[in-house]
């Protein structure tokens, strides 16, 4: 199974920002990469969000609400 969670690096230990439904005692493979001041990436959450944004708001879908309605 592999799972992807975001961490935050404290005092020599890294700790899962969410829960993670594991057995104790578990053998995991973790594998890091830093998320902070990477512009590659904030680029495409960018782009991500205003292509997400275009497709949420916009008239075309009020006609179809308006048929679901009926």
């Amino acid at each position: 199974m592999t799972t992807a969670v975001e961490a935050i690096y404290e005092d020599g230990f890294l700790r899962p920002l969410q829960p993670l439904h594991l057995p104790e005692h578990t053998r995991v493979m973790v594998s890091v990469e830093t998320l902070e001041n990477d512009a590659e990436r904030a680029a495409w959450l960018a782009q991500s969000e205003r292509r997400l944004a275009a497709v949420w708001d916009n008239d075309a879908d009020d006609v179809f609400n308006e048929l679901l309605a009926r």
